[in-house]
């Protein structure tokens, strides 16, 4: 780990570590030293840059949730010490709404939902992340649908012409990051998946998915099998039927004593103009980011674990119809 602490054996042990660190110990002020000064951080709901403006929303979501554990479930990752790493880390969180904050007043509530964070790391500091966190999961554990939320939220930041606007191309910050993963053949294979998916063939499903598949889905959704995976793609890709999809980053591995697995950051950019799991076509202008992970067995794909943002995206829609 050449430029990296000597306290970390290998990247996924410092991503893993670091995330501890901050969150689980209170390490706030480590962020200093692990995060760059003009890093990058884009989130479905804003982009965020600077290193200031990720430790006040730190403080800020900690005294919100004063017990949140970040489980890491996997880093799937990509490049090397000298020219830079890319990690593609699935967390499950735990957490107690005992504060108030941006989820309005104390409420008493536990929630566990799903994060997957592509951090790009060198010289043992993160300069460059995209975050997605279950959202939906999120604010259905505290009362709300993602819709009522997202309203909620545009008024509370001031109203449509004041609120913070969603990530999009426009709003994008371009950061130090311009790699596009690796070329492992199960990188390729999971990409080709969802291509084929988003290009309407239902049918690739149950030709590459393992019959008894686990499916970990946005609103901490929880299905198995062909049908439910099914479901899920053609809801979303019904509601922007003629949406750019597109591979953002690919990474494929195959470790010692895991499952061979890939991890793909992708996005969908056009219109809601279809019927679908976002109600009746607006015509709004929409930016989905999205991350799915997955596992690969004997009779193919075996546990899949996509995540995007409803509220950001109905955010969006409702900034489009009032």
């Amino acid at each position: 780990m050449q430029g990296f602490d000597t306290k970390f054996s290998d990247f996924p042990d410092y991503i893993i570590g670091v995330t501890k660190e901050i969150w689980e110990d209170r390490g706030i002020a480590t962020l200093h030293r692990y995060y760059a000064p003009d890093i990058v951080v884009r989130s479905p709901a804003s982009v965020v840059v600077g290193n200031e403006g990720v430790i006040a929303a730190t403080m800020a979501t900690l005294a919100e949730f004063p017990d949140r554990t970040l489980l890491g479930e996997d880093v799937i990752w990509s490049g090397s010490p000298e020219d830079g790493m890319l990690s593609s880390h699935r967390l499950l969180s735990t957490a107690t709404h005992l504060g108030h904050g941006a989820y309005g007043p104390a409420t008493g509530r536990k929630l566990t939902y799903r994060i997957i964070a592509d951090c790009h790391a060198r010289d043992n500091q993160i300069d460059d992340e995209w975050l997605i966190r279950d959202q939906g999961a999120i604010v259905r554990q505290m009362g709300w649908t993602p819709e009522a939320y997202a309203r909620d939220l545009i008024e509370r930041e001031g109203g449509p012409e004041n609120c913070v606007r969603p990530l999009s191309p426009e709003t994008d910050r371009k950061g130090p990051y311009t790699g596009r993963g690796n070329d492992d053949a199960w990188g390729e294979r999971y990409a080709s998946i969802l291509e084929r998916i988003m290009d309407a063939d239902l049918g690739s499903i149950p030709k590459e998915y393992d019959r008894a598949c686990q499916l970990e889905y946005p609103g901490g959704v929880t299905g198995h099998g062909h049908g439910e995976a099914d479901r899920f793609w053609i809801g979303l890709r019904a509601s922007f039927p003629h949406a750019r999809f597109r591979i953002e980053h690919r990474i494929g591995r195959d470790d010692s004593m895991m499952a061979p697995r890939a991890a793909i950051r992708w996005s969908l950019q056009g219109k809601h103009d279809g019927w679908g799991v976002f109600g009746r076509p607006t015509g709004a202008e929409i930016y989905v980011l999205g991350v799915s992970h997955a596992e690969f067995g004997p009779w193919g794909l075996r546990r899949e674990y996509t995540l995007y943002d409803e509220t950001a995206i109905w955010k969006q829609i409702i900034l489009k119809t009032g």
